[in-house]
């Protein structure tokens, strides 16, 4: 705990030099084009300081929600800060299951044969939870968990301070909201699932977004200081836009639409 704080507080002091002396005019650089990138850098040197250390303090606990005989879900992903690991590894029966940090809070309505779901944290340890240096010390929260492969699922994730790899290539999904904050998302869309709409809010973000082979895609991006990156030679820019060339007649498409401040979002 003492490194890390240290590790943050080195942070904050560099970064209060940088401006002192850039409004002093000691030095001249886009301070604030430098600290993205120096914030991504030392924010992963932490998460594997923290990995080297172990995790003792994090509490796992298995938790599922039962699919109930339900034709479709919508469910609702609320996690704050942490590691956030998403899959197709649904145990059968199941809607989700997995491991939690300091367990699952499911809230579950049944809209005709829909589930209409809610997944939190039980326990929430605020305030210690929105300090970086508690992220890799058993603090954050930790979820490993899968969804099913056998209904049309509609996805919501809004995240916070997280470290999150999203593996939906197995799903049904649908519909995909990520709402996301100052995070690292790494993100696989559907391979199967027909036509699936995306849509990326994103604040100060990375967030690196990997469409499977086989799938077209559409991708309009609004952005403020954000870069923006697009595999090209996959989907080439016609009119503002990207598209695949075969987009129109595709089997399985995705439809992306990002809205981002400062970041960087990457498509391939």
């Amino acid at each position: 705990m003492r490194t890390n704080r240290m590790f943050w507080a080195i942070l904050l002091v560099g970064l209060g030099f940088l401006f002192l002396a850039n409004n002093l005019g000691l030095m001249s650089v886009n301070v604030w084009g430098l600290i993205w990138p120096a914030f991504l850098i030392l924010l992963g040197i932490s998460f594997l300081l923290g990995n080297a250390r172990g995790s003792e303090e994090m509490v796992l606990e298995e938790g599922s929600i039962d699919l109930e005989g339900a034709e479709g879900a919508t469910v609702t992903v609320k996690h704050g800060a942490g590691k956030l690991t998403v899959n197709s590894s649904a145990e059968s029966g199941t809607l989700a299951s997995g491991m939690f940090a300091n367990g699952l809070d499911a809230r579950v309505k049944r809209d005709g044969n829909q589930l209409i779901v809610t997944m939190q944290p039980q326990s929430p340890v605020f305030p210690d939870v929105m300090f970086p240096w508690n992220w890799t010390t058993g603090k954050g929260f930790q979820w490993d968990f899968g969804f099913t492969k056998d209904i049309p699922l509609n996805l919501v994730f809004e995240t916070g301070a997280v470290d999150a790899h999203l593996d939906l290539a197995g799903l049904q999904v649908k519909d995909l909201l990520l709402k996301t904050g100052a995070s690292s998302t790494n993100l696989t869309l559907p391979a199967a699932a027909g036509l699936t709409q995306v849509k990326i809010e994103a604040g100060v973000a990375a967030v690196n977004i990997r469409v499977p082979e086989g799938v077209a895609a559409r991708v309009e991006a609004e952005v403020g200081l954000a870069s923006v990156s697009v595999n090209q030679s996959r989907f080439p820019k016609i009119n503002g836009y990207y598209q695949s060339a075969d987009y129109e007649n595709a089997e399985n498409k995705v439809d992306i639409r990002i809205e981002t401040g400062l970041g960087t979002i990457e498509i391939l």
